[in-house]
C-alpha cells in the first residue's frame, strides 16, 4: 500500500511535463521508509528527535486551532505560541511526525500523527469553509482579505503577525502527512483547505494579491503546486502562480541581484516555490531563475558551514563585517531550506555540486544545531568569534527554527543514495542501510565517518543484475588521491561528467566496495574577502571552545527573545589573531595522535590565550562559547589589527554596557518580540541599516524589568526634508523633531530624558507620531539606557 503511495505520486508530480527540459528529474529519490540509519551521530540526532517529538504536549499544540474553530480548548503553549504565532508549531509538528514515522516506523509516532490530524478534522469541521488555522482572529482578518481590504506590510497582514506565513505551515504538514505518512484524511483536509484559499483571493486582483504578498508567507507558492501535482487538476497550479511573488521573481529571471537587505528566510521559500512550479510546467526561465538565486546565495552570501544572513537579512556581499560582529548569525530555517532547494535542483541537474553544498550545510549547520544531549534546537549560529549559542527547551521554546528543527533531525535518510532505472548514487556517506525495492537489492554502507576518511559498501541482491554504482567524488579530495576497491582489489577511478566515479559490473551477494577519501586542512576566507579565515579538515568546519564568559540564559525560558544569546561578548580586541601570512595558516594545523578530528593550530597572537588553541569539529562544540573564524594578520601587522579593532569596537561595547533593551528597526525578529503596533508605516535601508518610517504612527514595547532606564537612545537618518514628528514614551511627548534633511546618508543619533514618573514602569511603549501632513524620519535603532 504504501509503494502505491508513493508510485502515484511520483506520476501526478510529472504529468504536466512534456518532452525534455532542463526541469526534467534526471534521478529518483528513495523513500524515507527504504533508508535506515545506522549507528552514527545522525542515527543518535534522529532519536533524541523523536523523544523530543513526543516530549511535546499535542492538545497545547492543537489549542490554537480549537480556539479559532470556537472548540474547548487547553492553554496554548507559551512563547511564539501565544504572541501572535499561534498554531505555526502545530504544522511543523505535522511534518515532523510524518518524516519521523517514515523514517523509523514508530507506532507512538504514528498515533501521535493520527491523532493531531483527527483533532484538526474537528477544527476544520467546525470551521465549515474548509479553513483550518490558529491566527488569533483569523475569521476576522480572511474576511478583510477577501473583501479587497488589504494592509500588508513585510512581516504583518491587517494587524497580525504573518499569518500567510502561519498557515503555511499547516499545509505543508498536511502536504507530509499524505506523501510520508500516506495518510488520505490529511489528502482531503490539504485540497479542502486549499479550495478555501481559491475563494480568499477569487475577487482580488493581481495587484491585489502581489501587494498581499509583501507579508511574509512561506513557501505557500510550493504547497499549492504540490497539491497539483497530488490531484492532477491544474487550478491549483494557477493558484500557486497567484501566489508567486513578482517582486522577487523579475530579478532573478533577469540575474539580477537585489538580495542584500531583505528578510533571508522570506525569500528562500518563494524560491522553492518557483522551482516546484517549474518543474510542473516545464518553464526553463523559472527553473533557471532558481539555480541563479541557489548560486548566488551559496557562492557569494554563505559561510563555512553553508549558512546564510546575518541578523536574518542578506548582508552586503562585499561587506561581511556584520557577519563577524553580530550575536544573531546564519538562521537555521535558512539552511533548512536552502537544502530543500538543493535537493530540488539536484534532481533536474545531476550536478554533484549541490551534494557538495549539500554535505556541508548538513554536517557543519544543520547538524550542529542540535544539543546532542538534550535535543534542544538552535535559532542563530553565531559567526561571532567567542559568542554561543542557545538551546530549546520542550515546553518553552517555539521559535521557527524549532518548528524547522523537529523535520530537520527527521529525515536524515532522504539524501543518502538516489537511483536511476539501473543506477544507484552514493551521495553521502553516513552509515545506512537501503533497501533497493525495484532491484530486490540491500545495500548496506559502513563507516565511522569523518573520523575515518573512508567508507565501505556492501551490495547484497537477492540475485546477481547488473548495474552501476555512481559514488560522488568529494569536491574536497584532491584529483588522483581518491583510492577505490572492489573485493580487495584497485578499480579505476573513472569519473563521469557529472562528479561521480562509476563502477559498472554485475554484482554479487557480499560484493564489497571500499573508497578511501584523504582528506587535508583548508582554508576558508571570509566571503567578502576580509581578513576572517575557517578552518576545514575535508568538509568538516573545525572550531575552537572558548572558556572565557558566562553562558546566559543558555537554555531558553518562553520569553519572546529567549532564542538569542544575551550574554557577555567577549572584546573583538581579545581574540587571539592567527600570526601568519595566508597560505601558510595549513602549515599551522597539527593532528593530535589518538584523537580523530582533533588538531592544534599555532601562531595565536592574544594576551588572554595562549599561543596554541585546540581545533574540533564545529558540530560537536556544545554549551561553549567558540571561535569558527579567527583574524588574521602577518606578524608584522598583528598589532596594527589589534589597535584597529579595538578602536572600532570601543565605542559600542561601551554603549552595550549600558543597554537595558534595545529594538532593531524594519527587522522582522526583534520588532514582532518587542510587540510592535503602527499605522500607515514603511521600512526599507540603507547600506545595510535598516529603518521604518511613518506617515501615521509606529510603536514598540521596551522592557525595564530592573527599572533602571534613565535615557532613551534613538539613532536615525536626517536625510529628508520636512519630517515632523513627536516621540512619546507610555503616551507622554518626550520629544519634537523637526529633519531639515542635510545630513543625508550619515546615521545620527539623539539620547533623551526618561520622565522620572516612568521608572517604575517594567514596559516602556515608545511611539513616534508623525505630524499632520508630514512623515516620521527614518528610525534606526531605539535602546534604552542606564545612563
Amino acid at each position: 500500500m504504501r509503494r502505491l503511495f508513493i508510485l502515484v505520486y511520483s506520476f501526478l508530480c510529472f504529468q504536466f511535463l512534456s518532452a525534455s527540459s532542463n526541469t526534467e528529474p534526471k534521478i529518483r529519490y528513495f523513500n524515507l521508509q527504504d533508508v535506515e540509519l545506522l549507528d552514527s551521530p545522525f542515527k543518535n540526532a534522529q532519536q533524541l528527535d523523536k523523544q523530543y517529538l513526543l516530549e511535546l504536549d499535542a492538545n497545547r499544540l492543537l489549542a490554537p486551532f480549537q480556539r479559532e474553530a470556537g472548540l474547548p480548548a487547553t492553554d496554548s503553549y507559551t512563547n511564539w505560541e501565544s504572541t501572535g504565532l499561534d498554531g505555526h508549531i502545530g504544522g511543523h509538528y505535522l511534518s515532523a511526525l510524518s518524516l519521523m514515522y517514515a523514517s523509523t516506523g514508530d507506532e507512538q509516532i504514528k498515533e501521535r500523527l493520527d491523532y493531531m490530524l483527527n483533532e484538526l478534522k474537528v477544527c476544520q469541521d467546525a470551521n465549515g469553509n474548509g479553513y483550518i488555522g490558529g491566527v488569533p482572529g483569523g475569521k476576522a482578518i480572511w474576511d478583510e482579505v477577501t473583501e479587497g481590504n488589504i494592509k500588508a506590510g513585510n512581516f504583518n497582514l491587517n494587524g497580525k503577525w504573518v499569518p500567510l506565513y502561519n498557515i503555511h505551515k499547516t499545509y505543508a504538514g498536511l502536504r507530509d502527512a499524505y506523501l510520508y505518512a500516506h495518510s488520505e484524511q490529511a489528502k482531503n483536509m490539504l485540497v479542502k483547505m486549499t479550495d478555501w484559499a481559491i475563494k480568499l483571493v477569487a475577487n482580488l486582483s493581481e495587484e491585489q494579491i502581489q501587494d498581499m504578498l509583501r507579508s511574509e508567507h512561506g513557501g505557500l507558492n510550493e504547497t499549492f503546486a504540490d497539491v497539483a501535482a497530488i490531484t492532477g487538476d491544474d487550478k491549483y497550479l494557477e493558484l500557486a502562480n497567484k501566489f508567486s511573488h513578482k517582486l522577487i521573481l523579475n530579478p532573478l529571471l533577469k540575474h539580477e541581484d537585489k538580495l542584500t537587505g531583505l528578510h533571508a528566510n522570506t525569500q528562500i521559500p518563494k524560491v522553492i516555490g518557483f522551482k516546484r512550479i517549474a518543474d510542473l510546467e516545464k518553464n526553463d526561465s523559472w527553473n533557471e531563475a532558481a539555480q541563479y538565486f541557489w548560486e548566488n546565495v551559496v557562492e557569494h552570501r554563505s559561510v563555512c558551514i553553508g549558512g546564510n544572513s546575518v541578523g536574518e537579512h542578506f548582508n552586503p556581499v562585499h561587506d561581511f563585517s556584520r557577519m563577524i560582529n553580530h550575536t544573531e548569525g546564519p538562521e537555521t530555517c535558512n539552511t533548512y531550506n536552502m537544502l530543500i532547494l538543493t535537493k530540488m535542483l539536484y534532481q533536474t541537474s545531476g550536478d554533484k555540486k549541490y551534494m557538495d553544498y549539500y554535505e556541508r550545510g548538513l554536517y557543519n549547520h544543520i547538524l550542529s544545531t542540535q544539543n546532542p544531549n538534550t535535543g534542544g534546537l538552535v535559532y542563530f549560529t553565531q559567526m561571532r568569534p567567542g559568542h554561543y549559542r542557545v538551546y530549546s527547551q520542550p515546553h518553552t521554546s517555539f521559535w521557527c527554527c524549532v518548528g524547522s528543527g523537529m523535520e530537520n533531525h527527521a529525515k536524515y535518510g532522504g539524501m543518502i543514495y538516489a537511483h536511476g532505472k539501473d543506477e544507484l548514487y552514493v551521495n553521502l556517506f553516513i552509515p545506512s542501510k537501503l533497501d533497493w525495492k525495484e532491484k530486490n537489492i540491500e545495500v548496506i554502507q559502513e563507516n565511522n565517518f569523518p573520523d575515518e576518511a573512508k567508507t565501505q559498501i556492501t551490495v547484497n541482491p537477492k540475485k546477481s543484475q547488473k548495474f552501476a554504482l555512481k559514488l560522488r567524488y568529494p569536491n574536497w579530495v584532491k584529483q588522483g588521491e581518491l583510492r577505490l576497491t572492489v573485493n580487495g582489489k584497485n578499480e579505476a577511478v573513472n569519473i563521469d561528467e557529472n562528479g561521480y566515479i562509476s563502477v559498472s559490473r554485475k554484482w554479487k551477494k557480499g560484493d564489497k566496495i571500499a573508497i578511501d577519501m584523504p582528506m587535508h586542512v583548508t582554508v576558508e576566507q571570509l566571503p567578502d574577502k576580509s581578513n576572517y579565515y575557517s578552518v576545514l579538515y575535508g568538509p568538516i568546519v573545525l572550531a575552537a571552545k572558548i572558556q572565557n564568559g558566562e553562558l546566559k540564559d543558555l537554555f531558553a525560558d518562553d520569553s519572546r527573545g529567549g532564542h538569542i544569546a544575551r550574554g557577555r561578548q567577549i572584546p573583538m580586541k581579545d581574540i587571539p589573531i592567527i600570526a601568519s601570512e595566508p597560505k601558510d595558516i595549513p602549515s599551522l594545523i597539527k593532528p593530535i595522535d589518538g584523537k580523530p578530528m582533533t588538531f592544534t593550530i599555532s601562531n595565536l597572537f592574544s594576551e588572554n590565550y595562549p599561543k596554541q588553541m585546540v581545533l574540533m569539529p564545529f558540530f560537536r562544540i556544545h554549551e561553549s562559547r567558540y571561535i569558527i573564524y579567527w583574524p588574521q594578520a602577518s606578524a608584522n601587522e598583528v598589532e596594527a589589527l589589534k589597535k584597529a579593532i579595538e578602536e572600532k569596537e570601543r565605542n559600542k561595547i561601551l554603549l552595550d554596557a549600558i543597554t537595558i533593551d534595545k529594538v532593531v528597526c524594519g527587522e522582522q525578529q526583534p520588532e514582532s518580540d518587542h510587540f510592535i503596533e503602527m499605522d500607515n508605516s514603511s521600512t526599507g535601508f540603507i547600506d545595510d541599516v535598516h529603518w521604518r518610517e511613518a506617515k501615521g504612527w509606529f510603536s514598540y514595547q521596551l522592557k525595564d524589568e530592573v527599572k533602571k532606564a534613565k535615557k532613551l537612545h534613538i539613532s536615525y537618518f536626517d536625510k529628508d526634508r520636512d519630517r515632523n514628528f513627536e516621540i512619546l514614551i507610555n503616551g507622554s511627548v518626550v520629544q519634537q523633531m523637526a529633519m531639515s534633511g542635510d545630513k543625508k546618508d550619515v546615521l545620527q543619533t539623539i539620547i533623551i530624558s526618561v520622565p522620572e514618573a516612568e521608572y517604575t514602569k517594567d514596559i516602556l511603549e515608545v511611539k513616534f507620531v508623525a505630524k499632520s501632513n508630514s512623515i516620521t524620519t527614518k528610525i534606526s535603532e531605539i535602546r534604552l539606557l542606564t545612563e
